[in-house]
């Protein structure tokens, strides 16, 4: 029996392609490339002297081998601490586990604002740790970068280690293998891919730090991401901007180029419907056989882990929240909160923290629904298998283009926006729709990675049966793909909508001063003396904080197993 395809099918998956990248091409590769264009072009031809001129000064050397060197210690250091989380939490059982789970995600989806803030109250003169003297070092950049990723690389590594069949393992330990040799001939290179694809996804979120690095070095130990924000906003050289967005850009391909090739070895070993590894019971302790307790497997990730909750994951956000109840005059009470109903000192801001609040609710219930409309789309697009070889080449450049925005600087769109979007056909310059369509486009990747792997684990005979039977393409995406599709979107729209509430890179150049959005208004408070402000600071960051976790709790009570963890 044979079925033949509706001939309307192609001009409807052509259109579902067009839309999200029409949205891509005006609102990002525009005013990137016309950001980069303006740095190149002089006198009406193209002048490439720039590259010479910026690379010959000290200052771009230091700013790229800090911005290496920052990104190459916090990738390290996650997978050093991660990996041994990512058996802990997804290879064995104890009590409180879907907890711990939880709360090792939290730093991931708080706000680079809040994580800044949150390690200068624990490291700052008079902090729980003002005596190690780290506040302002690189060292507490690197802490801070760790705390933020940790839960990629336990997530992702975790993830893949949940479905990866015990028995080879097994099989190595009848024969004699030790734990550690069977772990390290045996599971690691089974997890290659999983830690190969974390750690590039890392090493890009590392690298394109802006609001933690920040808030913790200033330009004292800037970036690449500080360094073009600083050469746009405060010496206005688009030139020299430009040259460095381009060297970002390579970074960025790079690490999108291997996290690529490496998530596409998962999503190969994803099925619908497989069942997991069964996780054994916690063996921290056991009985040798004379009864006496010895140390069992487990003791040392259980330990490592244990540490890195306590210390690395929840000191800081402790601390934050403690110093959030230190009053301006020495003492301890609400006052800080009380302030939020206020605009502080007289200059410090113009509207009340709780206006920034419904300023940035607003915004990213905005932002989250233009993202998940293209980001849906695209996933859709992405996830069919065409049979040609120009098809699927299609679908994997298309793949591609919809992960650049992940990388390349927000910066540098906030900025491509305020120089594009400013003048007839699209003048957006007093609209409101500016901010939500800049944080879209930070969310768009987020929304295809979390949807996307759902689809293409659906097994494609489901699709061809419905077809054999008689389906049309849009009743076997309703009735077949629909349903995977739904369950998906739910953490989908929570890191949408963490993802917008905590935007601050694009959203500083784009805010419009009698709207801000409340991490562009810690930003603020943080850079005013005073007590009273950097009071302000910390409770603005607490409430900020408790939203964006309390988005994605609700997120990921709606999570699927196929989702992927970041």
């Amino acid at each position: 029996m044979t079925t033949t395809r509706p001939t309307w099918a192609g001009p409807l998956w052509a259109l579902a392609a067009a839309v999200p990248l029409a949205f891509l091409a005006v609102f990002f590769a525009w005013p990137v490339l016309a950001l980069v264009g303006r740095g190149f072009v002089a006198d009406g031809g193209v002048d490439l002297g720039g590259f010479a001129e910026v690379f010959s000064r000290p200052r771009t050397w230091r700013i790229l081998g800090l911005t290496l060197a920052q990104a190459a210690l916090g990738t390290a250091g996650s997978l050093l601490l991660g990996v041994p989380g990512a058996y802990l939490l997804y290879r064995t059982r104890f009590p409180g586990r879907a907890a711990l789970r939880a709360f090792v995600t939290v730093p991931f989806v708080l706000p680079t604002v809040v994580v800044g803030v949150a390690f200068r109250s624990l490291l700052a003169e008079g902090g729980p740790l003002g005596f190690l003297g780290l506040d302002g070092t690189f060292a507490a950049i690197v802490l801070a970068l760790v705390f933020f990723n940790y839960a990629v690389v336990v997530r992702t590594v975790g993830g893949m280690w949940e479905r990866l069949d015990p028995r080879a393992e097994q099989a190595a330990r009848a024969l004699g293998a030790s734990p550690a040799r069977a772990l390290r001939t045996v599971t690691l290179p089974a997890l290659a891919p999983a830690i190969a694809s974390a750690a590039s996804v890392v090493f890009l979120f590392c690298a394109t730090a802006f609001g933690v690095v920040l808030v913790l070095g200033g330009l004292r130990f800037g970036t690449i991401e500080t360094e073009i924000w600083v050469q746009t906003t405060q010496f206005l050289d688009l030139r020299a901007a430009a040259v460095l967005s381009v060297v970002q850009l390579l970074v960025v391909a790079l690490a999108l180029g291997v996290a690529a090739r490496t998530r596409a070895g998962q999503e190969r070993a994803l099925r619908l419907g497989a069942a997991a590894a069964a996780a054994h019971p916690l063996r921290v302790l056991e009985r040798d056989p004379r009864g006496r307790w010895r140390p069992g497997p487990d003791l040392l990730p259980a330990g490592v882990t244990a540490v890195v909750v306590a210390g690395l994951l929840a000191l800081p956000l402790l601390g934050l929240l403690v110093r959030s109840f230190r009053t301006p005059g020495g003492g301890w009470g609400l006052e800080n909160y009380v302030n939020l109903g206020t605009t502080g000192g007289p200059g410090t801001l113009s509207v009340t923290v709780w206006e920034a609040t419904a300023n940035s609710v607003r915004v990213a219930v905005d932002a989250t629904v233009l993202a998940v409309v293209v980001g849906t789309l695209v996933a859709l697009v992405v996830s069919r298998r065409p049979r040609s070889r120009s098809g699927r080449r299609a679908v994997g450049v298309l793949d591609a283009l919809f992960m650049l925005p992940l990388g390349v600087s927000a910066v540098t769109v906030g900025f491509g926006f305020l120089i594009t979007l400013d003048r007839p056909p699209l003048d957006l310059r007093s609209s409101l729709v500016l901010v939500p369509v800049a944080q879209a486009v930070v969310a768009v990747p987020m929304v295809v990675r979390t949807v996307l792997p759902v689809l293409r684990a659906i097994d494609p005979r489901l699709r061809e049966a419905a077809a054999t039977l008689g389906a049309g393409p849009a009743r076997v995406l309703a009735t077949v793909e629909g349903p995977f599709l739904v369950r998906s979107l739910g953490l989908a729209v929570g890191f949408a909508f963490a993802i917008s509430l905590g935007e601050f890179g694009a959203t500083s150049f784009l805010a419009r001063p009698d709207r801000p959005t409340l991490p562009v208004v810690i930003f603020r408070l943080i850079g005013r003396p005073g007590a009273e402000s950097y009071g302000m600071a910390m409770a603005a960051a607490v409430v900020l904080a408790v939203l964006t976790a309390s988005v994605m709790a609700l997120a990921e009570r709606l999570r699927t197993a196929e989702a992927t963890p970041w």
